[in-house]
């Protein structure tokens, strides 16, 4: 989101002029009726402005219970996130970046006044946000992109011949907003002053002078303060652009933080801007419009939009996977907010998963047609895209996500016949296109490295980085009950039976594997860990090939730096243990790029650990989180993996520097063949 001053200082005079209004509405007076319930005024709309849909978050007053309620259970669920104490203050290169007391947040949050519960909401979720932390989010339905708020001019950040780089609009700009926003294109067009009213599509490629009347660069870093998700500055930073990403639905437009936001707090922009073929300056202003979530359900005044998108709903909270009438939720609350989908129709509860969220849920706006790579090899489906450039033997592997449009197995069948098939047509080397990738099925992720770099000692008997769970009192207890026979079936995460040592023998049934907790000092505050836990994918449902596929010190990671969660475990494990070529493209100069963030070993949620805690019938224990009242997900990370050349650290809070910070000029900018050509040419040569 857009931060600038003037922004901020305009929000709060919004908020701040927001009453709640207590009027019955009546059928002879609809119209003063919808005047006087700001939710009724949008209700059945498409588009609307910002400052609307505000008016309707902003009318509900903090209710106490509430509060008191989302405090407590995001307080007593931090105790299975595995990086609170690092997170107050994290290990160089990430020391200026993240240095979070979360729980301190906490205690303030609980003893300050609020106007109205969406000022409760911010506060909460970007003091969790500020822990730069993708695993770790608090999202609330009721307002995060229940109407996600959009531009028509998504920015990207270019590089000239001289190795100046400047803000534009993005060249494709208009043929995405003609495309993804065709129903409110006219009141963008109309918007324009003068001789460029009904001309948006003059902006596409103009270069950017000033954001609200400051550096656009100002914009830019204002952003990252606030965005979250990653810990590398360069990260947040590029998260501000325009990008793309293969997803199980084709080819997609990640819009940027600039163009695309999850609250409607932000009414307008003024853009100065100089288009191209002109050296005049022009100033214009833009409204951001808000468009309702498909998954929105309707309401017609207050109380129906609060009943229907503010309370809990089934998913929100866990189950007892053995009570009468339990039954595995389809899709979650927190499904909605996984930058990586899990296919419907899965049970996510025994999944090994390391997935960021967001609280946009991604969008699917096409990519335009004349950005598409052409030619995609027989093979190529959805998240999993495989091209050869016109070389002859630079292969490219696509990767929108580790999970997917079918089951695990799915995934990696389809990844070994595609790059079978890329052998078959000559390449000899290969580019990993990563961009925007989420992560997902850990076990994917240990097969890709494993027929990639075939079997050798970082490989066999595991690719996979040891890791760690949090030994928390609650931990101990709920393993402690799986262990005395809780879980019969081997439905929960605590259960001794999905787990290795980390010398990769299986723990036996009946085992407390939490027992004796590791105790670890970290920023002067004592922690406990499990003991190590090793590779627990092998042997794998389906047999790699016998030899390396690729020289994998002719591979190259490629992505704009945004690769979490199992992305980041791929990419570190081939970078760091077989010397695989990493870059990072459309990097500002002077910031270190990194080539990945947000590792962790293993996500989770609150509704998971709720369902391990009623399951093992601790809900009742002191220590044990009540369910949410409100609409809400929590994610935290579970586990943590161990560091590839620091053993005794965790890799998450390690350096991950680009190889190359490729830069982007207007000819390659997102268009993935062109940006692949040019990394085989500079980096595989």
């Amino acid at each position: 989101m857009v931060a600038s001053r003037n922004f901020l200082t305009a929000l709060s005079g919004v908020l701040a002029s927001a009453k709640l209004t207590t009027a019955e509405p009546t059928n002879a007076f609809r119209l003063d009726v919808r005047a006087a319930d700001p939710c009724a005024a949008i209700a059945n709309q498409t588009w609307v402005a910002p400052k609307d849909v505000r008016a309707c978050f902003a009318s509900f007053p903090l209710d106490g219970t509430v509060k008191a309620n989302t405090i407590e259970v995001v307080n007593k669920t931090f105790a299975f996130h595995t990086s609170v104490n690092y997170e107050r203050n994290a290990p160089a290169p990430f020391t200026e970046q993240v240095h979070e007391d979360v729980l301190a947040d906490l205690a303030r949050i609980s003893g300050q006044s609020y106007g109205n519960e969406l000022d409760f909401h911010i506060d909460l979720s970007r003091s969790v946000k500020r822990l730069n932390d993708g695993h770790c989010a608090y999202i609330n339905q009721c307002y995060d992109s229940l109407f996600v708020t959009y531009l028509p001019t998504p920015l990207v950040f270019l590089t000239d011949e001289t190795g100046n780089q400047t803000v534009h609009i993005a060249p494709e700009a208009f043929d995405v907003a003609k495309e993804g926003f065709k129903d409110e294109l006219d009141v963008w067009q109309n918007a324009l002053p003068d001789a460029l009213k009904g001309k948006l599509s003059s902006l596409s490629g103009a270069r950017v002078l000033a954001i609200n009347g400051e550096d656009p660069l100002a914009a830019v870093d204002a952003n990252a303060q606030i965005a979250g998700g990653y810990q590398g500055l360069s990260t947040r930073q590029n998260g501000f652009f325009a990008s793309y990403n293969s997803a199980v639905t084709g080819w997609t437009y990640i819009m940027g933080n600039f163009a695309q936001q999850s609250l409607p707090l932000v009414d307008a922009v003024t853009l100065t801007v100089q288009l191209t073929n002109s050296s005049e300056p022009q100033t214009i202003t833009l409204p951001y419009r808000s468009r309702i979530s498909k998954s929105a359900k309707q309401w017609t005044d207050s109380a129906s939009f609060r009943q229907n998108n503010c309370v809990a709903i089934p998913g929100t909270n866990g189950v007892d996977v053995y009570a009468q009438n339990a039954t595995a939720t389809g899709e979650t609350p927190v499904s909605k907010y996984r930058q990586a989908p899990v296919p419907q129709g899965i049970d996510t509860r025994k999944l090994r998963l390391d997935v960021i969220l967001d609280a946009t849920p991604l969008q699917n706006i096409a990519l335009p047609p004349e950005l598409i790579p052409r030619k995609p090899l027989a093979g190529s489906t959805g998240v999993t895209q495989f091209h050869l450039l016109d070389d002859g033997k630079t292969g490219v592997l696509a990767l929108g996500n580790f999970l997917g449009g079918t089951d695990q197995t799915g995934l990696m069948q389809d990844l070994i016949t595609g790059l079978q098939n890329l052998k078959k047509e000559g390449a000899t080397q290969l580019i990993i296109d990563v961009s925007n990738n989420g992560g997902g099925h850990i076990c994917v992720v240990n097969w890709l490295h494993r027929i990639i770099a075939g079997p050798k000692d970082t490989t066999e008997p595991q690719a996979a980085l040891d890791t760690a769970a949090r030994d928390g009192p609650l931990a101990q207890l709920i393993a402690q009950a799986v262990a005395k026979g809780a879980d019969p079936d081997n439905n929960l995460m605590y259960n001794s039976a999905n787990w290795k040592s980390a010398n990769s023998t299986p723990f036996p049934a009946g085992y407390d594997w939490l027992q004796p907790p590791v105790g670890r000092l970290i920023n002067g505050v004592q922690d406990a860990f499990s003991q190590r836990l090793g590779d627990e994918c092998l042997p794998f449902d389906l047999d790699p090939p016998p030899e390396a596929l690729f020289d994998t010190k002719k591979v190259a990671i490629v992505s704009n730096g945004r690769c979490a969660s199992s992305c980041s475990l791929l990419s570190i494990t081939l970078a760091k243990k077989e010397g695989s070529k990493t870059v990072v493209y459309g990097g500002r100069n002077g910031i270190e790029q990194q080539y990945c963030g947000t590792v962790g070993g293993q996500s989770s949620d609150f509704s998971t650990i709720d369902t391990e805690i009623k399951t093992t019938k601790l809900k009742n224990h002191t220590l044990a989180p009540p369910d949410f009242v409100s609409n809400s997900v929590f994610g935290i990370t579970w586990r943590l993996a161990f560091g590839v050349e620091n053993t005794e650290e965790p890799e998450e809070w390690q350096n991950h520097p680009a190889d190359v910070n490729l830069p982007l000029t207007a000819e390659i900018v997102n268009k993935p063949f062109a940006i692949w050509t040019q990394v085989a040419k500079d980096v595989l040569q």
